[in-house]
């Protein structure tokens, strides 16, 4: 038996709190649900809507929608709150590029999201595969809007820059929690080195969208909260989500409370106070979630600003 968290085995249990009536999956389309699973599938594509076991994966696929998640489906570092394996990844394939640009025309894509796990072992952190990747899916789909999900790429020196020469139209890196909770919620990351890397993004582009993401229920408090909507905008990030923190088993990080769809209403309008050109704040808000309509809406929104 593979053990997907080997890190969290002999860390103490806590109990999964029952979910309100709000935190609902939608079913949609089964039909479109499942020619997407066999697009995926039958190009041995990993997506990180199946491998973080996210809630909106029946919807989004319906639409035909579905986030591909590159260099492998092991990560190196051991978020406390993530679904995804971790352990030692393989090689990196070298085909995948290819792999993703068919499947990004099968599925007739308007906007790809393209993420990837932490890929530490690797001198750039895969910031040249992520290039290969954007740059391949560009040349087949060449009216398809391109997203990426990157890591932090921490320790990597300057290799952050190759992913923004391939010209992505937004540039994502989730800074997920308040800096509080770092060392236990994102242990192997830094709250200031990621926000530097949002920062340096836009500097080095200032044509990107660039976006990230918060999630809440893990223990923050409001005003910690708002402090990390300030220090986003001082960053010139353009885009925030805010979404609900779901526990994905016994052995990852509790989940503090649920919040009210009320209280995201409150982000939301606190959020668009300080300036972003765009939010998302609803409980099953997630980073991808409606990426394509939220990539126009960005759009219509620099034109009218």
């Amino acid at each position: 038996m593979i053990i997907r968290h080997p890190e969290k085995v002999n860390k103490p249990k806590n109990p999964i709190k029952k979910k309100p009536a709000w935190i609902r999956s939608k079913l949609v389309n089964s039909k479109e649900f499942f020619l997407t699973k066999t697009i995926v599938n039958s190009n041995n594509l990993v997506t990180v809507c199946q491998e973080a076991n996210c809630p909106n994966i029946t919807e989004c696929w319906s639409k035909r929608h579905a986030t591909f998640m590159i260099m492998g489906d092991t990560c190196t570092r051991a978020c406390a709150f993530c679904d995804v394996k971790t352990g030692k990844p393989g090689k990196l394939d070298p085909l995948e590029a290819i792999k993703i640009a068919k499947a990004v025309l099968k599925l007739n894509l308007k906007h790809v999201v393209i993420t990837s796990v932490d890929r530490d072992d690797l001198e750039d952190g895969g910031s040249n595969h992520f290039y290969e990747v954007i740059s391949q899916t560009r040349k087949i789909n060449p009216n398809t809007s391109i997203e990426v999900l990157t890591p932090d790429f921490l320790r990597k020196g300057d290799a952050y820059k190759k992913v923004l020469e391939a010209n992505p139209d937004v540039f994502n890196h989730n800074i997920e929690t308040v800096p509080r909770l770092y060392l236990k919620v994102r242990p192997g990351s830094r709250y200031f080195s990621s926000l530097e890397l949002l920062k340096n993004a836009k500097v080095i582009n200032k044509n990107v969208f660039t976006k990230s993401g918060l999630m809440v229920g893990l223990g923050e408090t409001k005003d910690e909260i708002v402090q990390v909507m300030d220090d986003l905008k001082a960053a010139d990030v353009d885009f925030l989500t805010i979404g609900q923190y779901l526990q994905p088993s016994a052995r990852h990080h509790p989940l503090d409370r649920y919040y009210h769809p009320d209280e995201f209403k409150e982000f939301e309008t606190i959020a668009k106070s300080r300036g972003f050109l765009l939010v998302s704040s609803t409980p099953l808000t997630r980073s991808s979630y409606h990426a394509d309509e939220d990539f126009v809406q960005l759009q219509k929104n620099r034109l009218r600003n």
